[in-house]
């Protein structure tokens, strides 16, 4: 049973100067206009009812989640945040509206030439009770920048991102899960949600966050997983975009990874476009190898998105006194690994159980003593706020 201190509610009337303080507070963007002549009346409205429907509940309660039960998959949360502007332009205010559907046009750049990007990460419910944690947010939105650049899409600020990622982890605070049930996984995307025809940018772009509690991202859990080598199909070619996260990359996976579901796999491991023999990543998550004392991941030359979590595990290893190597690996380094493990914004750090590789079979230490969960337990007390972050990579939100 959890039980926790209910602090008192502010009154409505408190709540509602307190919105109509902040309306006429300037706003980011350009200049310095204020809420009321940047932003549309609706907006207030909106605003208010956020509030109000907060305020409406006790600020510690659960949605009615059987949180033991969480899986990764889509359950609708109550707000998301949205942010607009247009081509040549800067983003410069969002809002919160309720979650539903979004309206588009069928000649949409997102639809018709796939002109979108995404991006992932977690918010946390400090174990104490109060307040919550998100991971490295700066990051994402560092990362949103560089692969807007690429697809031609203005990007919002790191500001504006964490700005909106806060927001909506507030407004979806009571389906973060308990502490060690799971987390809020908040999905940012940057769209091309205005009309175009011909192949060019769109005219205008949407910026929109939601979230969703979830639980492991494999539906063997914390359990070791089983991987397969692709190479007949390619993730992504040199001077494509697989290093950045647009939306483009992830449907291409799909065939593969289904069949190698059917085959009692896990998921893909796909190989160099160029060589066939070094490894890149698999569907949706960044790939290490350890042999004694050294742990080694494909190094970044533009086919593999360098995942936040790649980078920390790799910060976190070597405080350990390992030697981590960003290098190119091949298939002939997986013969004799002493331990193989995935990570991600999704499924953490997943230690690998076997690959299989045309037909052949390898299999990697996944016991108590291995090094991954070792990993995996200091990147999420860290998260969690169990261990102190001497590294300052969580943001804590009230």
């Amino acid at each position: 049973m959890l039980t926790r201190r209910i602090p008192q509610k502010i009154s409505t009337r408190g709540m509602f100067m307190k919105l109509v303080s902040n309306f006429i507070k300037p706003q980011w963007g350009v200049g310095s206009c204020s809420f009321f002549t940047s932003r549309p009346a609706s907006y207030l409205q909106t605003a208010c009812e956020v509030a109000f429907d907060t305020e409406s509940r006790s600020v510690d309660e659960y949605a009615d989640v059987d949180w033991d039960k969480l899986g990764f998959r889509l359950m609708e949360t109550d707000y998301m945040y949205i942010m607009k502007c247009c081509q040549d332009d800067e983003f410069s205010h969002g809002h919160l509206n309720r979650y539903g559907n979004i309206e588009l046009s069928p000649s949409a750049g997102v639809l018709n030439y796939a002109q979108g990007l995404f991006e992932g990460l977690k918010a946390y419910r400090k174990v104490n009770g109060n307040g919550f944690l998100i991971f490295r947010p700066e990051e994402n939105a560092r990362r949103m920048q560089i692969g807007s650049d690429r697809m031609c899409m203005p990007s919002p600020s790191v500001e504006q991102f964490v700005h909106a990622v806060k927001q909506t982890v507030l407004a979806n605070k009571r389906w973060i899960p308990p502490p060690g049930k799971g987390s809020l996984y908040v999905r940012p995307l940057l769209m091309g949600s205005g009309p175009i025809l011909g192949l060019a940018p769109a005219s205008e772009y949407t910026f929109l966050v939601y979230a969703a509690p979830v639980g492991n991202y494999f539906k063997e859990g914390l359990a070791p997983i089983n991987l397969v080598i692709q190479d007949e199909s390619y993730r992504a070619t040199p001077g494509g975009t697989g290093a950045v996260k647009t939306i483009a990359n992830y449907s291409p996976v799909l065939k593969a990874q289904m069949q190698a579901k059917k085959k009692g796999f896990t998921d893909v491991l796909f190989l160099d476009a160029v060589d066939n023999k070094y490894l890149e990543e698999a569907s949706s998550c960044n790939i290490f190898i350890r042999k004694n004392n050294v742990i080694s991941t494909p190094m970044a030359r533009g086919t593999i998105l360098e995942g936040i979590t790649r980078a920390s595990i790799i910060e976190i290893a070597r405080d350990f006194g390992y030697e981590v190597d960003e290098r190119l690996v091949s298939v002939e380094d997986l013969t004799d690994a002493d331990e193989v493990f995935c990570t991600g914004t999704a499924v953490v750090v997943a230690p690998v159980n076997s690959i299989t590789y045309k037909g052949q079979r390898y299999k990697y230490n996944c016991g108590e003593d291995a090094v991954s969960r070792k990993l995996y337990k200091s990147l999420t007390d860290i998260q969690m706020g169990i261990a102190e972050d001497k590294k300052g990579w969580t943001v804590e939100i009230d």
